[in-house]
């Protein structure tokens, strides 16, 4: 098992990874006082070879792209627990290897 990415969620309570091993997202709760990790869960990504993942402003999506599956599945992040939960909203994109999330003014 190989890990790609990690990034601390948009609240600093939760740290995730993606594993290219077995295609999952872990989860891990943070102790704001200790830094301490919990385990959360894996998660699948519902593809093949997980490297870059992006998390939305509002915490509340992780968008997990699949370079050798030519996908990016939309994963709900709970924002009390940490798990994740399968949107079923799948993007198709050519061997895709980075994500990222640009905050929209909507007063514009």
């Amino acid at each position: 098992m190989s890990t790609a990415e990690l990034r601390v969620g948009v609240r600093g309570r939760f740290l995730f990874g993606s594993n290219r091993g077995h295609n999952t997202i872990v989860s891990y709760r943070i102790d704001r006082k200790t830094g301490r990790l919990t385990y959360v869960g894996n998660y699948s990504t519902g593809g093949k070879t997980p490297r870059n993942f992006g998390l939305d402003p509002s915490g509340r999506f992780l968008l997990a792209e699949n370079q050798d599956s030519g996908t990016i599945h939309v994963l709900k992040i709970d924002r009390k627990t940490g798990k994740l939960v399968e949107t079923g909203s799948v993007i198709q994109v050519p061997s895709p290897v980075c994500v990222r999330m640009l905050a929209i003014d909507s007063a514009r």
